[in-house]
């Protein structure tokens, strides 16, 4: 039987919101597909319910991956249990990963599911913002973590080793107040505000304020890693293209690198001959095949 530490050096592959192109996203059939298809790790989005449960979902608004509509923050846990959740994605849902019924899924759920992929597992938690709940985001994933077993020093719970991420600086200076950098990764990605402004459909003065916030938010996460205050960076393949100056000299100064979202053979090759330590992606499996990398039953 092959072991982890017999096979080549090659980035760990982390599967974006589960197997999130063969099922709907964030669901329990995306998440136990990603195990099967031995993904190292999986990466969620976490917003707050009314009742302050934290879910997984990566919008707001509930318009594109659920019957439902408006603000997910407006809705109890037993309400959003009564949505639909998977039916969008058009595909059949086998009855080892459960029913309709049970493919919303809470983060303290998530780790269950990771608890039982008899294997060590990693998580990459993106918290998402603005939310109308603030930094109390941050908060009650870290209360509910510690609820289920987590501990700062080595940031993990059982088997599973769990990372941070986020787009806010403001949320990972809130993160790195209880947990050790080497598990915290400011995201980047370039932001044009004149683009934006139109994307945004606003007008000028509204869509180009919020933009400003926005890019003023880049240059803050680029800071933050220039200054190594987070030991993760967390860039988009475009910006690792755009961006190679930046990225050697943050490699050079020790940053541990996680690009999203890498789907594509040139993209893989690209991070793969980088040195990129951690890539996410919507089809693992493909992505491990190309990295030449054993499925679980097959090691």
């Amino acid at each position: 039987m092959t072991t982890d530490e017999s096979l080549p050096q090659r980035p760990l592959v982390f599967a974006h919101r589960g197997s999130s192109a063969a099922f709907a996203e964030h669901t329990r059939a995306a998440y136990l597909q990603a195990l099967a298809d031995g993904a190292d790790g999986v990466e969620c989005d976490v917003h707050l319910s009314r009742d302050q449960h934290v879910i997984l979902l990566h919008d707001a608004n509930l318009d594109r991956t659920s019957d439902g509509t408006g603000p997910a923050a407006e809705r109890t846990l037993r309400e959003l249990r009564r949505l639909d959740f998977s039916s969008w994605k058009g595909v059949r849902i086998p009855e080892m990963y459960g029913a309709r019924s049970e493919q919303f899924l809470t983060l303290p759920e998530l780790l269950g599911i990771l608890r039982h992929a008899g294997r060590p597992v990693r998580l990459a938690i993106e918290l998402k913002h603005p939310s109308p709940y603030q930094l109390k985001l941050e908060d009650r994933v870290l209360e509910v973590l510690r609820t289920e077993g987590w501990e700062a020093a080595d940031s993990s719970v059982d088997n599973v080793s769990v990372t941070f991420m986020s787009f806010s600086p403001e949320s990972v200076r809130r993160l790195l107040r209880s947990v050790p950098p080497q598990y915290v990764c400011q995201l980047v990605d370039d932001v044009d505000v004149r683009e934006l402004r139109g994307e945004l459909g606003l007008g000028l003065i509204t869509g180009g304020a919020i933009a400003n916030v926005m890019k003023a938010a880049q240059l803050e996460g680029e800071r933050i890693l220039d200054a190594g205050e987070a030991g993760l960076a967390g860039p988009g393949v475009d910006y690792v293209r755009r961006h190679p100056s930046t990225i050697l000299r943050w490699l050079e100064r020790g940053r541990r690198f996680r690009v999203w979202t890498v789907d594509t053979e040139q993209d893989v090759s690209l991070c793969q001959g980088l040195g990129i330590h951690e890539i996410t992606t919507n089809v693992p499996a493909r992505v491990l095949g190309q990295l030449h990398v054993a499925s679980p039953q097959g090691r």
